[in-house]
């Protein structure tokens, strides 16, 4: 075993996963709602939902999104704000417009029918090396591996590595190990069995459950006592944190909201009005011409690379301003879950 760049591991440990990977995953393997039908669609469709966020949240949005949309072509004919809109509240909002223009794609370039090679799929807007390979291997049943923070955090236990398991030069010397010793007839499972190992046994928090692992027997990691420290984890670093003031503006019973920039984060979605730092009561009620400012809640989101720390203020509005585009509180578009706690409150604001 390596330290080093690279894992480097013996092909007789790869050797020894799919057969008790496989036999472990037909017997253990929970019920999710994107398993009971591996349509290229819905497989794909459950991957990209999947990606950044847990599987309690995705199983009710990936149902309500399969039943207003239920296949390519309804994908590709649906506006944007209908798209957003199913999609509020999970995040990361390039995703849901990257599986739009990916189904227009495929009606343009693929007469409406999922590709099936892998650099085919690959090509599609918002797809990558891991959700290409999961689609392959899941829907076509192709030899094609899925490797991500779970299917990592496995191996690096397997073969004890103590390097860094995010390098792309390791993870693609873990892709190339596996496509090596896929299962014949069983690509599918194979694929599976390792993100659910990942997700329910060689967990990444805590003590993983050793016992229940059906690799448990070729662990190098569980063997040298080590398990619970690999992989070595990244060092930590901190988060810029902006401070904003949200302003919940309404007018005759509805609500103001603005657009975000084009670019950058949150591109080009719905937001309330907001002012940047913290402000005062006094200060907001200036820069809205003396109107009468009420304190709202207070909310933290954190993102992948910065944070908001924001408080707000609660405004009746004697007329609609019209820099703002304004809603009904039942009919809103889609805003981002950094907001949640401010939209919360607009059936109690009078």
């Amino acid at each position: 075993m390596s330290v080093g760049k690279t894992m480097q591991i013996d092909p007789e440990l790869y050797a020894c996963l799919p057969g008790p990977l496989v036999d472990w995953f037909r017997r253990n393997a929970r019920d999710l709602p994107w398993r009971r039908d591996r349509t290229p669609y819905f497989v794909w469709l459950s991957e990209i939902m999947l990606q950044q966020t847990r599987i309690e949240t995705v199983r009710g949005y990936f149902e309500r999104f399969r039943t207003a949309l239920p296949d390519i072509p309804s994908l590709a004919a649906a506006d944007e704000e209908q798209v957003l809109k199913l999609w509020e509240g999970l995040g990361y909002y390039s995703r849901a417009r990257n599986l739009r223009a990916a189904a227009e794609v495929i009606m343009e370039k693929h007469q409406g029918r999922f590709p099936r090679t892998f650099a085919e799929v690959r090509a599609l807007p918002g797809i990558g090396d891991y959700t290409a390979g999961a689609i392959c291997s899941i829907a076509f049943g192709l030899p094609e591996p899925a490797v991500d923070g779970n299917v990592m955090r496995v191996i690096a236990r397997l073969a004890a590595f103590e390097g860094d398991v995010r390098s792309a030069a390791v993870r693609k010397e873990v892709a190339e190990g596996l496509r090596r010793i896929y299962p014949a007839g069983a690509e599918s499972d194979f694929t599976q069995a390792l993100m659910e190992l990942g997700e329910v046994v060689c967990t990444p928090a805590g003590s993983p459950d050793c016992p229940r692992c059906p690799l448990a027997d070729f662990c190098l990691a569980r063997k040298s006592g080590r398990q619970t420290n690999l992989p070595v984890p990244p060092e930590k670093k901190s988060r810029p944190v902006e401070k904003r003031t949200i302003l919940i503006l309404r007018c005759g019973g509805k609500v103001a909201l603005r657009k975000r920039p084009g670019r950058g984060l949150l591109a080009n979605l719905w937001e309330f009005p907001s002012l940047s730092g913290w402000k005062t009561i006094r200060e907001v009620s200036a820069f809205l011409g003396g109107i009468r400012v009420r304190k709202g809640p207070a909310a933290v989101h954190v993102f992948s690379h910065l944070a908001w720390d924001m408080i707000s203020c609660m405004v009746e509005l004697p007329e609609e301003m019209d820099q703002y585009t304004w809603f009904e509180p039942d009919r809103l578009p889609a805003i981002p879950s950094a907001f949640r706690a401010f939209r919360g409150v607009l059936t109690k604001a009078k």
